[in-house]
């Protein structure tokens, strides 16, 4: 028997995405480099359209040609290694496919040192963690669109599906599916240090409960905040630890991890030139967060204000519902600009709306909001921010004072909102016509002779001041 796909790497991500492309008729050959795990995957599969084999000679002999082999392990050197070892018994036009979170470059990379081979290598961006890989995932696929096409039955069958069709769409050339999947990454981080920040508002400035925060989230979920990350905060805030009787939330240790993607879109943010401080801000409370006993040891020495919240605390929690959703806006307003020059400076040829369409399901930072930005992305093909566009308009004014008003509250209570602040600062700076930039200009010059343009020249006309007589 020949077999349809090849997945190589059956951890839960692996194996549940292997069950997913079996489930929708298509059959699956697997491998792991531990024996234990494809016996056990060989013993669970009995019965279904799947099997899984010793090594990966054995898989590339059972699959149908081209062959079409999806990799499914961590970032990094392991996919470098997978790569080397599956190579050798691999055919012209065969093609690999990276479902893991790569960096854009290393997926580069890896298909030019395939293309001597003519093997090609599709870096392809899944959101929607286990629970997605089995149910239907968002898919990011890039690299050589006749690949993708080949591909295109399986990946679209085994996505999330929404009213607008299944949520998986040829990205791009080169790295523009792990790219589109790295932006995604970021959104991520900056939406999730919001969610944080306000919980921590209702805590420690209102005194609620983790009950009462937890039915807070439930509420804002039936508002326009309806989203994954929303619903999945609800459903933490409730769930109680059964050796303790307390929330589970409050005895896990205050230290986020991270796994790159979030760097490396800052990174290449700057790089790029493009500002994405709401997403630098969750990158930047991740790091402080690791400084765990450096702040246990800085709270017995540093003293700030004790929050002491007075008024209405349901109007006041209105307003921070309200804060959240422009600041969650800034995020995604952040990651579409950075993917907006991203495509221009490497050739993607990223198609906007359909990115916004296919995130609307599946994927973590799936939203209600995605609908609307996919319109304006639509609507507007030069549309440089999703903040210009009319039909955030009203929204936008109420939502900005009402982030004014929680930013300004945290300030004078000590407590830290980093991700609330840098969205008002981006907000605010965009909106000014002028900036304190030309004193910055003005001190480089006086330094360093940078030289600066003038306001009464044309742009790109180039002056210096002679600062000291």
């Amino acid at each position: 028997m020949t077999y349809d796909f090849g997945v190589v790497g059956l951890g839960v991500m692996g194996e549940n995405l292997a069950l997913n492309t079996a489930t929708h008729g298509f059959s699956v050959a697997g491998f792991d480099v531990d024996p234990a795990r494809t016996e056990l995957a060989r013993q669970k599969w009995a019965g279904k359209p799947m099997t899984a084999v010793a090594s990966l000679k054995d898989l590339a002999g059972l699959l149908a040609a081209p062959r079409k082999i999806l990799i499914m392990v961590p970032a990094g050197a392991p996919v470098d290694q997978v790569i080397g070892a599956v190579a050798p018994v691999l055919s012209p036009g065969d093609i690999l496919i990276d479902g893991g979170n790569s960096f854009f470059r290393d997926t580069e990379r890896r298909a030019k040192e395939l293309e001597p081979a003519r093997i090609r290598y599709i870096g392809t961006g899944v959101s929607g963690g286990e629970s997605g890989a089995l149910h239907g995932p968002s898919i990011m696929p890039g690299g050589p669109e006749d690949a993708y096409r080949e591909l295109e039955p399986i990946l679209t069958a085994i996505a999330a599906k929404t009213q607008d069709g299944p949520c998986c769409a040829y990205m791009g050339r080169g790295g523009a599916g792990h790219y589109v999947k790295m932006v995604h990454n970021g959104i991520e981080y900056g939406i999730m240090q919001l969610i944080a920040e306000s919980y921590d508002l209702m805590r420690s400035a209102l005194g609620m409960t983790v009950a009462e925060a937890a039915q807070t989230f439930a509420a804002w979920n039936r508002t326009d905040l309806n989203s994954y990350l929303i619903e999945i905060t609800a459903a933490v805030l409730a769930r109680t630890d059964p050796a303790t009787g307390r929330p589970v939330v409050e005895m896990i240790l205050d230290r986020a991890g991270q796994k790159g993607t979030g760097k490396w879109t800052t990174q290449n943010a700057l790089d790029l030139g493009v500002a994405v401080p709401t997403i630098d801000a969750a990158l930047e409370a991740r790091i402080l967060s690791a400084f765990k006993d450096e702040r246990a040891a800085a709270a017995r020495i540093l003293k700030g204000p004790a929050p002491a919240f007075s008024g209405d605390r349901a109007r006041f929690l209105e307003t921070m519902r309200h804060a959240l959703w422009f600041a969650s806006l800034t995020a995604y307003a952040q990651g579409f600009a950075l993917m907006r020059e991203a495509s221009k400076e490497y050739s993607f040829g990223l198609n906007l709306p359909e990115i916004a369409r296919i995130w609307k399901g599946g994927c973590i930072i799936r939203s209600v909001l995605l609908n609307p930005i996919k319109e304006a992305l639509a609507g507007g093909p030069d549309l440089p921010n999703l903040l210009l566009d009319g039909r955030f308009a009203a929204q936008t004014d109420e939502g900005n004072a009402a982030l004014r008003e929680v930013v300004a509250n945290a300030a004078q209570w000590g407590i830290p909102c980093l991700g609330h602040a840098a969205a008002l600062g981006y907000f605010d700076s965009y909106r000014r016509e002028r900036l304190p930039a030309n004193l910055t200009q003005a001190q480089r010059d006086y330094f360093g002779a940078h030289r600066y343009e003038r306001i009464d020249r044309p742009r790109g006309q180039m002056f210096h001041t002679e600062w000291e007589e």
